[in-house]
């Protein structure tokens, strides 16, 4: 790989880079858990480890300004070259990383989906959006109070923990989706989440829709309601029904109303098609509906986004500050609201484009580099012999929640860019082979072995195709870095871990408002 050197910038022009409305992508090359430890505000966490498999689809135009950020490990020599090799041509890194930014006077935040948060608590302090305690929500369940519940998480967040009688409707689908499920004004509707964010913006998505109901947030979600003695249920199922007509028009009707009060612009396929040949522009195409919409048939080259989790984690969907965003939904409504969110986060050029699509394969997200030479592939009719005679030493580099949940049998976990210092502690018994979801990142980490070693093409889910089993019992060969733990997913006094969380997110405000580079809407 040829020597690329990317250009050092210290950290006040980095800083005027945010602010001067041209398009940039800040990204942190480090694991997500020391990421979440402390990072700059608007610095999109895609590590080293991963690059080639996340850097094209999050940032895909390659004149784009690129600032890297690593620990001084040597990431940004790496990732420069990869860049460089795969296209890229602006790239620069902030001089002396992080501490130097923090010398400078800036400010550093902890966390995940940090902007997203902030805009939460943003929207509760200007429009002081009604909520309750768990204690008062338990007080009008046990008076039979005429309420409904909406969960505002995806699926499979609603099914391992919610509240009692709830039913699930994701963040976007709100408005789509109250007026069957509230027909009567009378009836109350509580709006909760696991913390506050998607709570409150469910709430007040509702409250700007015009809802004739009285709305409010249950304060600190689920985890308040742990927190306060209650019995959350799990593996509840309960989900909303399609709307009827009379729902739908009320729905259309309301995000109508909201894409005018927040100037929502909608664009026909000619627009679109003028965005996409401007190569001076980062386009980014989403559909917003829920993922069963989207699988049933979608508009070619459109990248699935739930609107509720576009707005609660924008930075794992869009690498470039600045850019052209363009909505996708067939029924309007989940677009509009989820645009009317985006341009209140700063979000300038956000559009709805109407109507649906007719594709139904996801498109796979471009890898950056050439494929691994099929000589270091290894076939699954292969493998399973020598898995099952003990006669191979197998690494999984696959993600570590995933690894957890199942892998093959003696299979260890590792992280790819670490996994030399993994391989130390690893006794090696037979050829060495690499596995990960779907055997990409396998397949460069093979290549770029000092050791000998095969990758398994189709990696962890062609295992699964053939029907093989899978082991829960981990072999860690590395700390688990490459993820964030919930903090009702962390291993020991979990009420500490909410209590901190809960006061972490309500701690936001007046540290983003001595950073001063958000752009949020009064």
């Amino acid at each position: 790989m040829p020597k690329v050197t990317a250009r050092p910038l210290d950290p006040a022009t980095v800083r005027a880079m945010l602010g001067d409305g041209r398009e940039l992508a800040l990204i942190d090359l480090r694991e997500e858990l020391p990421f979440s430890q402390s990072h700059l505000l608007w610095a999109r966490c895609v590590p080293l480890s991963r690059l080639e498999l996340r850097f094209a689809q999050l940032v895909p135009r390659r004149d784009t300004r690129i600032v890297l950020c690593d620990g001084g490990d040597g990431a940004i020599d790496r990732a420069a070259r990869i860049l460089a090799a795969a296209g890229y041509t602006d790239l620069s890194y902030l001089q002396g990383g992080l501490p130097a930014w923090e010398k400078a006077g800036f400010e550093l935040f902890s966390g995940v989906n940090v902007p997203s948060k902030a805009f939460g608590e943003h929207i509760e302090h200007i429009h002081h959006t009604p909520s309750v305690s768990p204690e008062e929500l338990d007080g009008l369940m046990k008076r039979g109070t005429d309420m409904v519940i909406v969960d505002s998480r995806p699926f499979d967040e609603f099914q391992r923990v919610s509240i009692p009688t709830a039913t699930n409707v994701p963040g976007a689908e709100l408005v789509f989706r109250i007026h069957d499920i509230a027909p009567k004004p009378e009836t109350l509707v509580v709006v909760n989440c696991a913390g506050r964010t998607r709570s409150i913006i469910g709430a007040q998505s509702l409250i700007n829709a015009g809802v004739p109901n009285k709305v409010v947030a249950l304060r600190n979600g689920t985890m308040g309601y742990t927190l306060a003695g209650f019995a959350p249920d799990s593996g509840k199922t309960k989900r909303y029904a399609e709307p009827s007509a009379e729902g739908l028009a009320w729905a259309k009707a309301a995000a109508d109303r909201v894409g005018r009060k927040f100037g929502v612009m909608q664009i026909n396929r000619q627009a679109l098609d003028s965005f996409r040949n401007d190569v001076t522009r980062t386009l980014y195409v989403f559909d917003v509906r829920d993922p069963t919409e989207y699988a049933a048939g979608h508009m070619p080259g459109a990248v699935n986004a739930p609107g509720g989790q576009l707005v609660q984690a924008t930075d794992q969907y869009v690498g470039t500050l600045g850019a052209r965003i363009v909505l996708v939904d067939d029924r309007e409504v989940r677009a509009v609201m989820t645009a009317s969110w985006l341009k209140q986060m700063g979000w300038r050029d956000v559009f709805v484009l109407t109507g649906g699509g007719n594709e139904r394969v996801r498109p796979m997200p471009p890898v950056l580099g050439p494929p691994a030479p099929s000589e270091l592939a290894i076939e699954v009719r292969e493998l399973a012999p020598l898995v099952a005679d003990n006669h191979v030493t197998v690494v999984d580099l696959s993600l570590s929640p995933a690894y957890r949940k199942g892998h093959i049998p003696g299979a260890w976990f590792a992280i790819r860019t670490r996994l030399p210092q993994a391989l130390a502690k690893i006794p090696m018994n037979g050829a060495l082979v690499l596995t990960s979801e779907d055997g990409i990142l396998a397949s460069l980490a093979a290549c770029e072995s000092k050791v000998p070693a095969l990758f398994l093409r189709g990696g962890n889910a062609a295992w699964r195709e053939a029907g093989l089993d899978f082991s829960t019992q981990a072999r860690m060969a590395d700390e688990p870095l490459d993820y964030w733990p919930k903090p009702y997913e962390r291993s020991g006094d979990t009420t500490s871990a909410m209590n901190e969380y809960l006061s972490w997110e309500t701690d936001l405000l007046p540290r983003i408002e001595r950073d001063g580079t958000t752009r949020f809407a009064l």
